[in-house]
This record gives C-alpha cells, structure tokens and sequence, in this order.
C-alpha cells in the first residue's frame, strides 16, 4: 500500500489500493478515487465533515484541477457523506445513489436510529450521538439504474448490499476482482476505539451500531463471498489483498451470528423495515436497554478518561 503525502497544504496521506485507484482515510471512515482516464474520475463517498480540504487537495494531486465526473455514495450515513455538501460547492457534478438510499439524501427520512446497546466497545457506545437524519442533497442526486451500470465506470458494477443500510451499495471491477465493499462488511473492529486508533486488520461484519438488519446484513456478506474477491476497499480499515481477504471473510461467515450479530440489541431480534419512501417501521428501545446504555456510556467515558490519563503520565 503505497502512501502519498502532499507537498504543501493538508497532509492527505492518501494511499494507492490497486491500479486508478486510491484511497484516503477521514480520521475514521475511507473514500476513495477512481480513475476513468488520466484526467477523469469518480469519487466513491465523502468522508467523515471537516475533511473537504484534504479531498480537495488529494483531486488536485491526482488530477489536477479536474472535477469528478460523479460521486457515488455507497450510501448516506453521516461518517460517508459528511464533506459531500462542502464538495458540490466547489464541484457542479452528479450524486448517484441506489434508489432505496434516495430519501436519506434528499430529506425524505431519516435512517433507523443507531444503537448504543450493541457492544463490541466505545464507538458503539459513542453511537448515541451520532447524526442519523436524512441531508437533503436537492436535484444533484439521481438514482442509479435497476441493473448493475455504473455511471461513467464501464469497467466496474454495482452490487446492492443492504443490512446496514437499506439502499447500501459495493462496486466491483471484474477484471482483477476489486471490490469497494462500503460498510457491507470492513477490515477492523470498527465498534472498538482501540481498534479504530490502531487500524488492526481483521476481516469483521458492518459497524454495528449502524446495521438495522442483520440477516440482510449475512446474505449480503455471503453474496459478496461469492465474488472471490482478490483485492477489498472498505469503509473502515486498511485494503486487505489475496488469501489473507478470502480466509478473513470465510471466518467471518462461518462465526457471522456468534462474532458479527451482538449479542443484544435493538436490531437484533427484529430488523427495521424500510422501502422507497424510507423507513417505515423501526423496533422500540426497551428499558433494560436504554439502562443498559445508560450505564455502559458512563462506564465507557470514565474509561476512556482514565486511558488518556494514564497515557499522558506515562510520557511524563
């Protein structure tokens, strides 16, 4: 993986994932640039807000002063769209989401809300502050085609992968078997502070916290099995390549109930439904979850306090 950083400006530390295409991390959260030609390209996501001078400048380095021809979301959480507004501004392109993402960009609804009581560490618990209502994106979004055509990328397809979120997409170039796998499934414990500060690579289900059906979620996980990947871009976590990918997904299907569903949760015994018009049913928060929370947020944010403690005396 090799990493480049700006000359001047902010350091973008970008990396190169395979040919045409490169990614860039946005504190926690991946986006990635794919090249058409020398000088056209697509944008797959927009990071994490806060992160358009670092996109901005990576463009610049990669192509100039050229535009996207488009930006494809793999789909709208906060973490995926969050310079995306910032960017039309300096950009007069396209959005294309699949249809069923559609009313979470253009203020129709607001997605499931994100469940804190599903484990796995601070993030998880963190969740409860995270945005989860629909940005409203107006007339620069279009829905792409009932078929697999991506706009503009005649060597790639789309793969609709919900469980995470209803209208979630992965874009695969067939020649040598990339895959973008958005949040479908992702290369660290993303629900882990420690894991999401580290960037240890391990092949785990979709954040948690996020994902409002978890059957979907292991089917979509099976379909994109059956791809034989040789080469993953996630939405968290470093590419994975080759047999360490392939080991690391068949391990995660065979334990996806035990190590990828939480063992409680507001999603896990009953999903969210949602169709076109968004969401249309989402299951009630019981009290022995919101205590549950309640409690482990506390915990979570003393411990997180007395980590950043403890570290700092030690560098005394």
């Amino acid at each position: 993986m090799k990493n480049v950083l700006a000359a001047d400006g902010p350091k973008t530390d970008h990396f190169e994932v395979a040919k045409g295409v490169w990614g860039l991390k946005t504190v926690f959260v991946n986006l990635y640039m794919i090249a058409i030609n020398k000088n056209d390209w697509v944008l797959v996501d927009a990071g994490l807000k806060g992160s358009a001078d670092k996109i901005l400048t990576m463009a610049n380095e990669l192509f100039g002063n050229n535009p996207p021809k488009a930006i494809i979301l793999t789909h709208g959480h906060f973490d995926h769209v969050g310079n995306i507004e910032t960017l039309l501004k300096n950009w007069d392109v396209p959005v294309f989401v699949h249809p069923l993402e559609l009313p979470y960009v253009t203020g129709g609804s607001a997605y499931p809300p994100p469940d804190p009581t599903s484990g796995g560490g601070l993030m998880s618990l963190l969740s409860v502050t995270y945005p989860y209502k629909s940005i409203n994106l107006g007339n620069r979004v279009h829905q792409l085609d009932s078929g697999e055509h991506l706009p503009f990328l005649t060597d790639w397809k789309y793969i609709h992968t919900p469980g995470h979120a209803p209208g979630h997409i992965s874009l695969f170039r067939e020649k040598d078997r990339l895959l973008i796998s958005g949040d479908a499934f992702v290369s660290t414990r993303q629900e882990s502070a420690f894991a999401v500060a580290t960037q240890k690579k391990v092949i785990s289900g979709p954040p948690r916290y996020f994902t409002y059906n978890w059957p979907a979620a292991k089917k979509t996980v099976l379909k994109l099995r059956e791809l034989a990947p040789a080469i993953a871009a996630t939405g968290h976590g470093k590419p994975m390549y080759g047999e360490e990918l392939i080991k690391g997904l068949d391990e995660l299907i065979d334990n996806f109930d035990a190590d990828a569903v939480p063992s409680n949760g507001r999603y896990v015994h009953k999903p969210a439904k949602a169709n076109r018009k968004g969401v249309q049913y989402v299951p009630e928060k019981s009290i022995n979850q919101l205590l549950v929370a309640s409690i482990l947020l506390v915990s979570g944010s003393v411990a997180f306090i007395v980590a950043r403690k403890l570290i700092k005396n030690s560098l005394l």
